[in-house]
């Protein structure tokens, strides 16, 4: 009687099957059987009157066939008429660590945070990660290796940004399968090369300061503004005058929205407010007036030494929420504007300001805490010295061309 080969799936197994579940080989042949593991192959049947079951010690089908075909040429289990040894109870080997995209996303970002981001470059990659672990949750994945190129193409599809911004994003999904290969956390990276970033990804963003006369209508709509409250802690009236003060301060000193409504009072040194730390040694202030000093000051008498946390809440998603609600409000009693109001203008009207009055390139990089590379880039219309360069350049080019010669007609009109 043939004997039965059988394969018999440990709580451990690669493919992540049941238990004590069984497959022979022709189920592993057939489509869609999925991953293949290392679960050892058995041996039954009976020989000489007698039922046994054996196992092979390896998972691989052709050398369970050669041994099963010894046991039955011996027609024994005793193996006294083998043609060859029997085999050693062998240890299984030890199954392959797979690694969780939970844990993975976990480590991921503990490297990012070691690597002292910008808090608003570690929350871009803060959402990555939720937005592939909520991928990977809705197909029901725990793991990495499950994660496939058709996925990524699904994951990459369904992202509705802007070329630029699905260029970056892009950039970093690559470099979070890099991470993990790099850890053998998985073989290789499911993010395909024919992958491609959009077009127009790679062009400089074009920057929209508010003109000397669209701050001027923002500031008076915010006169026109105002809100009543009331929630558990009390009732008040918020007025146009709290936005100001906010519109003022990114203004005078180029903070994002995020760096504006979270300003702590200890960053006000007289008529100075610091800004940066610059990366290659020594801090970077900005300059504000008397008047803004003052009104920021007797603001955190009302409202604490972070005088813009307006909420029971100091999360900063909340807190921007609100302070773009408010800014929302008055955009749209100054409005309409040639280009879309938003709170980060203010800051590009901070570097158009400077640019337009002669500042360096390099200070005013270093105020932005960008490169003069991407000042010039971003800014470049509002940056004299270029425009006098441009200039001379022409002139000089066309120095010594042909000109018309004027020819002094006589007789009648023409």
């Amino acid at each position: 009687m043939a004997l039965h080969l059988y394969r018999r799936h440990r709580s451990d197994c690669d493919a992540g099957r049941p238990n004590e579940f069984r497959s022979s080989e022709l189920d592993e042949r057939r489509k869609g059987w999925g991953r293949k593991c290392r679960c050892l192959i058995q041996i039954s049947g009976t020989l000489a009157g007698t039922f046994s079951r054996k196992t092979t010690s390896t998972a691989d089908w052709e050398e369970a066939r050669r041994i099963a075909d010894a046991f039955e040429k011996a027609g024994s289990w005793t193996g006294e008429r083998l043609s060859v040894p029997e085999l050693p109870e062998a240890k299984p080997e030890p199954a392959k660590t797979r690694h969780s995209i939970a844990d993975a996303c976990k480590v991921f970002l503990a490297n990012r945070e070691s690597a002292n981001l910008a808090p608003a470059t570690l929350r871009k990659y803060q959402t990555f990660t939720k937005q592939i672990t909520a991928y990977a949750e809705s197909k029901g994945y725990v793991f990495l290796d499950q994660i496939t190129a058709d996925d990524i193409d699904l994951f990459w599809a369904n992202w509705k940004l802007g070329p630029r911004a699905k260029g970056k994003r892009l950039t970093t999904l690559r470099g979070f399968f890099r991470f993990c290969v790099n850890r053998k956390w998985t073989s290789e990276s499911p993010v395909s090369s024919d992958i491609k970033a959009p077009v127009g990804s790679s062009k400089a963003a074009n920057k929209a300061p508010f003109t000397d006369d669209e701050v001027k209508r923002i500031i008076a709509a915010c006169d026109r503004v105002k809100v009543e409250w009331k929630n558990e802690t009390g009732l008040g009236v918020w007025t146009g005058e709290d936005l100001k003060d906010l519109i003022w301060l990114m203004l005078y000193t180029g903070f994002r929205i995020s760096d504006a409504t979270l300003f702590n009072m200890k960053r006000l040194h007289d008529d100075q407010v610091f800004v940066r730390a610059k990366k290659n040694g020594g801090d970077v202030f900005a300059y504000v007036p008397d008047w803004l000093r003052d009104r920021l000051q007797a603001r955190a008498e009302r409202c604490g030494e972070r005088p813009f946390i307006v909420a029971r809440s100091d999360r900063l998603e909340t807190i921007t929420n609100i302070w773009r609600r408010r800014l929302a409000k008055a955009f749209d009693v100054a409005g309409p504007f040639e280009e879309p109001a938003t709170p980060h203008r203010f800051r590009h009207t901070f570097a158009r300001i400077l640019l337009q009055r002669g500042v360096p390139v390099a200070d005013v990089a270093d105020l932005l805490g960008d490169d003069e590379k991407t000042v010039r880039e971003h800014y470049a219309r509002w940056v004299p010295e270029r425009q006098a360069r441009l200039t001379k350049i022409l002139k000089d080019a066309f120095q010594g061309q042909p000109k018309p010669t004027l020819t002094v007609l006589s007789g009648g009109r023409h």
